[in-house]
């Protein structure tokens, strides 16, 4: 039988950039596991897609049926039409967060994922307590760093509206 998993996710920033973090919520037969952490300094757009890359890091093996739900246009959408794959053949040129992206292509292709955007703040209970979480995490004390986005020469271009 092929193991199925539901999982919502949500990302948070105060200020974009600013302390961010992400929440998780990974629901499996009978079992649930929710994962949350913050960063000091970061984007909305980095913490919704590192929430979905974190939540299948997190399963054990291969192969997994895997339907995500997200607030995130930005992460749905570049997956679901394709654009993620024509950013990759161009090596990322000129694209936000490819650090994230190619790390969430090495996950995402070992899986059966498939992505359903859905409204935030819509009092769906699960995506309600990714956005607590997220919230929560990015209001922590002792925020680790976004490595990657600090070490960003030009910070400009990371920027997102």
């Amino acid at each position: 039988m092929l193991s199925q998993v539901i999982m919502y996710t949500d990302g948070a920033a105060t200020g974009n950039p600013g302390p961010g973090g992400y929440g998780v919520v990974l629901l499996s037969s009978h079992n649930r596991k929710e994962l949350s952490d913050g960063f000091r300094l970061t984007t909305n757009n980095r913490m919704e897609l590192l929430a979905v890359i974190i939540g299948l890091e997190t399963l054990k093996k291969p192969g997994i049926h895997i339907t995500i739900y997200s607030d995130s246009k930005y992460v749905v959408d570049s997956v679901e039409k394709g654009w993620l794959l024509g950013w990759e053949k161009k090596g990322f040129a000129k694209k936000k967060n490819p650090d994230l992206w190619k790390r969430f292509l090495l996950i995402y292709r070992q899986h059966k994922v498939k992505f359903i955007w859905i409204k935030g703040h819509a009092e769906i209970p699960e995506n309600e307590c990714c956005d607590r979480l997220a919230v929560a995490a990015a209001a922590g004390k002792n925020l680790q760093p976004d490595v990657y986005y600090e070490s960003i020469k030009d910070k400009a271009d990371m920027f997102e509206k």
